[in-house]
Formats: C-alpha cells, structure tokens, sequence
C-alpha cells in the first residue's frame, strides 16, 4: 500500500487538477489533500505523546476538575482510589482508538471513513469540530479573564475598562477585549506555524506548569504549615456502602472529562512512530501524570484555607494573592501557556482536520484551523459561559454523541474489520471501493449513532433520569457499540 507525506500547515488552501501531481492514481480530489494524506514519517516518540497529556492536564480546568473530586465528600484514599481507576480506563481506551490511525498514519476523521463511508465520516467529523469550537472560544475567555486579573494588580488605574458597563462591546468590557484577542493571536500563531511548532511547544508548556506547579505547593506548604494540610478538601459525607456509589460516579467523571480530546486522539497518534511509543507515553501521561498533578493541585489548594483564610480553587487567584510581583507574573503566565497548550491539543488541532476532511480541495489544515478560530470569536463565548443554562445544553447535547461515536468506532474496527483497513480506498470515491457504501455513507453507523445519542441526551435533559447524567458517556458509548454490532448483523 502506498503511503504519502503529509506536513500539516504546509499550506493554507489546497487547490488540485483532477489527475494532478499531488493527487495519487485512485484517489479523490473530493477526500485528500496533502494534511490528510497518510503518513511517511513518524517520528513521535513516547515522551511526546506523555508532553501531549502533559499540556491537555496541566490547565486552570484541570486544576478545578482535579480539586472537585476531591470535595465530593470522600477520604483521601476513597478518592485517590476512584481517581485511578477512571484513569486507567482512559489510558485503555486511548490506547483502543489509538491504534488504527498509528497503524495507517490517518488523522481522526479519515479512520472514521472506515466506519461511517468515505462521506459519511463528515458526521462524526463535524460533530468533534463543533464541541471543539465552543471549547476553543470558553477556555481563551478564561485564560484571557485570567490575564486581565493579574494585569489589573499592577494597573489599577485601568480598572475602569475592565467594567463592561463602561466600557464594553457584546458582553465584554474593553479590557476583556484585548486579553481575548491577545491569546486568540498567540494560539493562531503557534498553529499557523505547523504540527512541528505544536509539539515543540506542548514538549516545553507541559513541564514548564509542573515547575511552577511543585514551586507554588512548596511556597503554600512553607507558609501553611504541613500539619495543616488536608487531602480532603470537603467534609466527609459518606460512609459504609454510600461510599460506592459515590467513588463510581468519581470514575465516571474523570472519563468523561477526557472523553473529547480521546475521541480525536488518532490525530496525535497518527505521528507514532510505533504502538509500543504510544502505549508508553499514554501510561506516563494519564495514570502516572495524572494522578501526580492532581495531589499536587490539592496540596496547594488545601494549603489557601490558612494563608489566606478561604479556600481558593483557581489557581490564578492563588498566584494573585502572593505578595511577590515576579511570582505574580511567573505564575499567571505560564498558567495562560498552560491553557494555550490544551487549547491547541484539544481544541485547534481537532477542527483543523475535521473541516478540512469535509471539502479537502478547498480547506486545508490550516485553514480548517482558522476556520474554527473566527468561529470562536462570533459564538461570543462569554455569554456562553456566563448562561450555565446555555453552556449546559450546548454542551451536553454535543457531548452526548461522543460516547455513541466512541463505541461505534471500536466495534467497526475491532470485532467487524478486524483491525484491517484498506488504506488507499479511503481516498477513493470509485463504487467499488471498500467504504464507498450506498452514496458514500454507511446508514447503519448513522442509524446506531442517532438513537445512541438521543438516549444519552434525556439522561442530561430529563430531570427524572438525572441519576444518569453522569454516567452520559458510557450509556452512548454502550448503546451505540451494541446498536452497531446489531446492525452490522
């Protein structure tokens, strides 16, 4: 089988003859350009992907994720316990979805051709874009209000246009403005300037929060004293049985927190330069990394309740409150890298190739990329945020097809094609290729997707099955493997 170059960002737009030089014999103009092609060189090693989990960790959300579970009333132990076994269910299933785009070089939306059609994979493709681009936009808002914080430390004086009543435009205040558009620029930049510039930059951000991470526990812990820091950062509420129940639902929230940048994973393991790389950087990334920078994040967040009287759960307002303006600066900044690092893993990498994937002649990487940046910014994601209402829906419905896509996926690849793919024919539009199914989409992965999908959503919407709700994910992912398999048969 032949395997092409492809260096992401190598160009903005793609443009080809219907038989060109850069189109191989067979295949589509309508499916390939050179950011989708399958790879030659992989060259990711483990410590790569282990700075990939690195930088999709080390943020302000994965601070406040982390120190959430340890308030929802468990001990110590209770919650260490709960918090590593969801993660190595994460580290399994990355390794699952993992394989077929390192085994083949594809990016995520050109595996799920194997599944959904040559263009039916559009689906799946544009779903992952769109939850990516209302992710894009809420967590540069956060950096940027993050920024703006520290910036209004040292000048007062500007106060007045960080008031969006004074001074504001669609819901944010001048001052909101310019560290909104700051970030978008530095974010657009790193990626502009290709996947190479990307792993250098998630290979520095990742271990650069660590620094600053163990640097700000061990100044909290010198001012708090150790006997005054606790690992439970709540009341424990729960005893005896009531305790499972609980240390489930802690399980399952830390799959789902994962479940975004795993669905699309196939778009950093596609750079492997072997499954074994993989495996190894998965297992120092989530479990290892994971649960290091989660005792980290609760020493120091356990050790703000006697520094400075409350408990305070977001890191930038610990760093705030230091009465050192280098460790003020030092901190705020490297945790707007740290955000900028997950945005660009999480949420620019994945919409560059989903909506390149949906016209390849006319989007390229790069301009999928940017596509979903402008998006961003007109979604106004402030208002997103600030109406938990809205983000709530928004979210959760998109949210609920990624456990159906998830289990769909795996059963397609593992139990019916029997981890087999015919590369080349997923570039080709020619009827007897083998995803070329009725109209180039397959129904049955459509079919069990939808129903799949609509059942995880009433688990969030309906009040009656709330009960459910936090266990979204693995109903969809459940339902639409076992709806699939059906199908299939």
């Amino acid at each position: 089988m032949a395997q092409f170059s492809a260096t992401q960002g190598s160009s903005a737009v793609s443009s080809y003859e219907s038989e060109g030089p850069h189109l191989p014999a067979g295949y589509s103009e309508r499916l390939y350009n050179e950011d989708l092609a399958p790879l030659r060189a992989q060259t990711w090693g483990a410590y790569n992907i282990f700075a990939f989990w690195m930088s999709d960790v080390h943020s302000v959300g994965g601070y406040v994720f982390a120190g959430s579970l340890f308030a929802l009333g468990l001990t110590s132990w209770q919650v260490l316990i709960a918090l590593l076994v969801g993660i190595t269910i994460v580290n399994v299933l990355c390794n699952l979805i993992a394989r077929p785009s390192q085994q083949n070089g594809i990016p995520y939306p050109v595996a799920c051709r194997a599944t959904f059609g040559v263009l039916g994979a559009n689906v799946p493709a544009v779903i992952r874009g769109l939850i990516a681009v209302a992710w894009y936009g809420i967590q540069t808002f956060l950096a940027s209000s993050a920024l703006v914080i520290v910036v209004l430390k040292f000048f007062p004086q500007w106060a007045p246009y960080a008031d969006v009543h004074r001074h504001g435009l669609l819901g944010l205040s001048t001052m909101g403005w310019i560290g909104f558009m700051t970030l978008w620029v530095l974010q657009a930049l790193v990626f502009w300037n290709g996947m190479e510039t990307i792993k250098k930059f998630i290979d520095f951000a990742g271990p650069a929060v660590y620094v600053v991470m163990f640097l700000l526990a061990g100044y909290m812990v010198y001012r708090a004293g150790w006997q005054n820091i606790s690992l439970n950062l709540g009341a424990v509420k729960y005893h005896g049985m009531e305790v499972v129940p609980v240390m489930i639902t802690a399980v399952s929230l830390v799959v789902s927190y994962f479940s975004g940048p795993m669905l699309n994973f196939g778009d950093f393991s596609r750079y492997g330069k072997s499954f074994r790389s993989v495996q190894r950087g998965n297992f120092w990334g989530l479990p290892v990394n994971f649960l290091a920078f989660s005792l980290v994040t609760v020493i120091t967040t356990s050790a703000t309740l006697p520094v400075f009287g409350q408990l305070i759960t977001d890191p930038v307002d610990t760093v705030g409150r230091i009465d050192m303006p280098t460790a003020v600066i030092l901190g705020a900044l490297t945790f707007t890298i740290a955000t900028i690092g997950i945005n660009i893993v999480a949420n620019f990498v994945s919409p560059a190739f989903d909506f390149s994937n949906v016209a390849p002649r006319l989007i390229s990487w790069r301009a999928g990329g940017m596509l979903a940046a402008v998006a961003s910014v007109f979604i106004t994601p402030w208002n997103l945020f600030n109406n938990p209402a809205v983000i709530h829906y928004t979210l959760d419905v998109l949210g609920s097809f990624i456990g159906p896509l998830y289990g769909i996926l795996l059963v397609d690849f593992y139990l019916v094609k029997r981890r087999k793919i015919v590369l080349d024919d997923l570039y080709s539009v020619a009827e007897t290729g083998t995803y070329w199914y009725r109209n180039g989409v397959n129904y049955r992965a459509v079919f069990a997707l939808l129903p799949a999908a609509l059942i995880a959503i009433l688990c969030v919407m309906i009040p009656s099955l709330g009960g459910f709700a936090n266990f979204s994910w693995f109903v969809g992912a459940g339902l639409g493997a076992l709806f699939y398999r059906l199908l299939v048969k």
